[in-house]
């Protein structure tokens, strides 16, 4: 089992970097909650419970669109609180995703924020660049974005995964199981929740048989959902080559 010290300053510096320049060429599987979930989960020693719980916490932000580059909710956050508390403490992966929500939600919150102190760097730079100070312009697009990132960024989430384990747990001693089991029931509408979104963001009547034939598959013949996925990436090869050469046809 790993370190709590560790789990936290890990994922304070996840968060930092995975919202930052410095990992910008990288963000999108650095915020991927599954991915999250996969490194975490090496790290504490228990991989399975690190991806169940990530994978968990994907499917609610799998219709999640940036419209005008303003997230809705920071499926990273989330990951990176939810998912430490999940290795540490054991509680269920809908108690998990319960909570990551609202962790989202208050990404969003630390977003607009950066978005406001960067506003005045920005102005910093115009200032620098009437100067013809192209070090001042560059410091103000870096270090200091940079800086500023970290303060913001860093302490939540250490301070959260370093202390968090032992107080969810004496939450979860305090809280009715009439509430957890409120929990659990939510943690486990809310996938679900993101695969509607999904269905009714690609918006065509036409791939419905698809996904009900799909489901019914895994559901109901038991077949692994990764042969699910290799049967259905099959088909969809079938069916875009087939009407490839229709057109040509």
């Amino acid at each position: 089992m790993g370190s709590t010290f560790v789990m936290a300053l890990v994922t304070g510096l996840w968060f930092w970097i995975s919202a930052s320049i410095a990992g910008f060429s990288l963000f999108p599987t650095l915020k991927s909650p599954t991915f999250i979930g996969f490194v975490l989960g090496l790290l504490w020693g228990d991989v399975q419970t690190g991806l169940i719980t990530g994978a968990g916490i994907e499917v609610i932000y799998l219709g999640m669109v940036a419209a005008g580059g303003n997230i809705p909710s920071d499926r990273s956050l989330a990951g990176l609180i939810a998912i430490p508390i999940a290795l540490q403490t054991g509680v269920s992966t809908e108690v998990a995703v319960s909570i990551a929500v609202p962790m989202g939600i208050i990404g969003v919150f630390l977003n607009n924020i950066r978005r406001t102190g960067n506003a005045f760097l920005a102005h910093k730079a115009d200032h620098f660049a009437e100067e013809g100070n192209t070090n001042g312009i560059w410091r103000c697009a870096t270090i200091y974005s940079l800086i500023f990132g970290f303060v913001l960024r860093f302490p939540i989430v250490f301070i959260v995964n370093y202390f968090g384990g032992d107080l969810v747990e004496r939450i979860l001693e305090i809280i009715p199981e009439w509430v957890l089991n409120g929990l659990t029931v939510m943690g486990g509408v809310l996938p679900a929740l993101g695969f509607a979104t999904t269905i009714f963001i690609i918006g065509k009547k036409e791939y419905i048989p698809l996904f009900i034939t799909g489901f019914f598959l895994v559901k109901y013949l038991e077949i692994p959902i990764m042969g699910a996925a290799i049967f259905g990436t099959c088909l969809a090869l079938m069916m875009t080559f087939g009407n490839k050469a229709m057109k040509g046809v």
